[in-house]
C-alpha cells in the first residue's frame, strides 16, 4: 500500500506570487527543479508550474555533462 500525502494547494494571490518568486530566484541561481521540489515538499510538476507562471526561462534538459573523452 502506498502512502500518499494529501494534496496541498497554494493560496492564490500574494502568497503564491511570493513562493514563485523565491523558487525562481533559487532556480536561476542554479538549483534544479527536483531539488527545489524536494526542499519545498512539493511535486516536480507543482514547482515547474510555479516557475513557468513566474516567467522562468528553463534550462535545457540533461544536467551536468562529464569532462572530455579519454581518447
Amino acid at each position: 500500500m502506498t502512502r500518499k500525502s494529501p494534496a496541498r494547494r497554494l493560496v492564490p494571490g500574494p502568497e503564491r506570487d511570493r513562493v514563485a518568486a523565491e523558487l525562481k530566484a533559487r532556480y536561476e541561481a542554479g538549483a534544479s527543479i527536483r531539488a527545489l521540489a524536494q526542499e519545498a515538499d512539493r511535486s516536480y510538476g507543482g514547482v515547474h508550474r510555479l516557475l513557468a507562471d513566474a516567467g522562468v526561462t528553463f534550462r535545457s534538459r540533461g544536467g551536468a555533462t562529464r569532462g572530455g573523452s579519454a581518447s
